[in-house]
C-alpha cells in the first residue's frame, strides 16, 4: 500500500458517491428504517493533489446528514445542483433530497418520484445527468425505464419495451444515449430522441446461463465521443467480458476473475473502470476483497486473469451483523487520484486505499 485509512460507520453502506466539493455520500440499508444519509468530508490527505506524508487529521468528518425511512440501495448526486436521488425497497419509487446550505447540517427530503405500477417491483436502478435540465434515468425492469426531470418530476422519456427482464444497471453514455444491463446478461443501447423505437436487448457475448450480471461503463479517451467508452460486464460466476458500445453483441476481450463463488446471491456485485488509469478496472462483491485488474493485455480466450492488486483489508475485520465474515458491499475510484479507491463492507467498515505501482500501466 501507498496509503491506507480505515474508518467505522455507524451502519454499513452499499453506496459511496462522490459529491460536489470532493465530498463523499454514504447511506444505510437496514430494513427497519431510520437509515442515515451522510455527507462526509474526507481527510486532508485524500483532498490533497499529492500525498503529503504524515497528516494529523486522518478521519472523515460528518458534514451533514438526514434519515431515510427506507433502505438506501442506490444514491446518485444530481450534477450542478445540491440534490441527491435515492432508491431502495419496497418498491421502485425514488426519493429526492436537498443537501442544505453551509449554515445547516441537514439533508432533507424534498419530494418523491412515484412510478406507475411500482408497488411490488424491485428497487429502481438510477443514473443522473444535468444536460438540458437535471434528469434522473430510472427503472427496475426493461419495460419501466424512464427519464424524469428531477425538479418538476415531469417524464421526459419512456422506453418502449414489452420485456419485463429485471435490470441490474443503467447509465447515461451522453445526454441522448442510454446503456441498460439486464440481470440475466443482456445489454441494450437506446437513443432518447427515438422513444418509439422498441428496446432490443442483446446477450453479453459468450455469457454463461444462470448467472447474474452487472455492468461498469468507463470514460473514453479525452476528447472522444460516447461511442468509445469502454463497457465491462461482470457475472456472479466471475466472468468478465469487455464490449464496444457500438457493437454490444461482440466481445473485445474476456477473462475469468480469481474469485470465490459469491455467497450472497450476487447482491453486491460491482465492476468499475478507473477514471484516471487507462485499462484498469476493479471488481468486488464476492467476499471481503476488492480485485484490481489491468485489462489492456486481455484477449478473447476467457482465461483466468491475474489481479495487479488485491485489497484484503475488510476480510480481517470483525463479523458483520449476520454473524458471517464481512462482504464488500461497494467500491468506487477517486475521480482524480489514479490508484486510490474507497470500499465499504457489511461490517460498517469504510476503507480508503492506494497501492504502489508495480510494472506496467497499473
Amino acid at each position: 500500500y501507498e496509503d491506507l485509512h480505515t474508518f467505522e460507520l455507524q451502519a454499513p453502506t452499499r453506496v459511496i458517491e462522490w459529491a460536489r466539493g470532493n465530498r463523499v455520500c454514504v447511506a444505510g440499508y437496514g430494513p427497519s428504517g431510520g437509515n442515515e444519509i451522510l455527507q462526509l468530508l474526507p481527510p486532508p490527505t485524500l483532498q490533497a493533489k499529492e500525498t503529503q506524508g504524515l497528516c494529523p487529521e486522518r478521519d472523515f468528518k460528518v458534514e451533514c446528514g438526514g434519515f431515510s425511512n427506507r433502505p438506501v440501495y442506490s444514491l446518485k448526486c444530481v450534477p450542478d445542483t445540491s440534490l441527491l436521488v435515492t432508491s431502495g425497497p419496497p418498491d421502485s419509487s425514488l426519493q429526492v433530497w436537498q443537501v442544505s446550505a453551509e449554515d445547516s447540517d441537514v439533508i432533507k427530503s424534498v419530494s418523491a418520484i412515484p412510478t406507475e405500477n411500482g408497488t411490488g417491483q424491485p428497487w429502481a436502478k438510477i443514473a443522473t445527468i444535468s444536460a438540458r435540465a437535471p434528469w434522473v434515468l430510472h427503472g427496475s425492469r426493461l419495460d419501466s425505464v424512464q427519464i424524469t426531470e428531477v425538479e418538476s418530476r415531469k417524464n421526459v422519456y419512456v422506453a418502449a419495451s414489452r420485456s419485463s427482464e429485471e435490470l441490474s444497471g443503467l447509465a447515461f453514455l451522453d445526454c441522448n444515449t442510454l446503456l441498460l444491463c439486464c440481470a440475466k446478461g443482456q445489454l441494450c443501447l437506446t437513443d432518447v430522441r427515438q422513444p418509439q423505437s422498441p428496446l432490443e436487448a442483446v446477450s453479453v457475448p459468450s455469457a454463461p446461463c444462470g448467472e447474474r450480471w452487472c455492468v461498469g461503463v468507463g470514460r473514453g479517451p479525452q476528447g472522444s465521443d460516447s461511442s468509445s467508452q469502454p463497457v465491462a460486464c461482470l457475472s456472479s460466476g466471475g466472468h468478465l467480458t469487455l464490449t464496444d458500445v457500438r457493437k454490444t453483441s461482440e466481445s473485445l476481450a474476456s477473462a475469468k476473475c480469481r474469485v470465490p463463488s459469491p455467497s450472497s446471491g450476487a447482491e453486491f456485485l460491482c465492476v468499475s473502470w478507473a477514471p484516471a488509469l487507462e485499462g484498469c478496472l476493479a471488481v468486488s462483491g464476492f467476499d471481503g476483497t476488492v480485485h484490481v485488474y489491468d485489462a489492456q493485455s486481455w484477449d478473447s480466450s476467457g482465461r483466468e486473469a491475474e489481479p495487479v492488486f488485491v485489497h484484503k483489508g475488510h476480510a480481517f475485520g470483525g463479523w458483520d451483523s449476520g454473524g458471517g465474515p464481512p462482504l464488500v458491499t461497494v467500491h468506487t475510484w477517486h475521480p482524480r487520484k489514479p490508484r486510490t479507491l474507497l470500499s465499504a463492507a457489511s461490517d460498517g467498515s469504510l476503507h480508503v486505499w492506494d497501492w504502489v505501482q508495480s510494472c506496467g500501466n497499473c
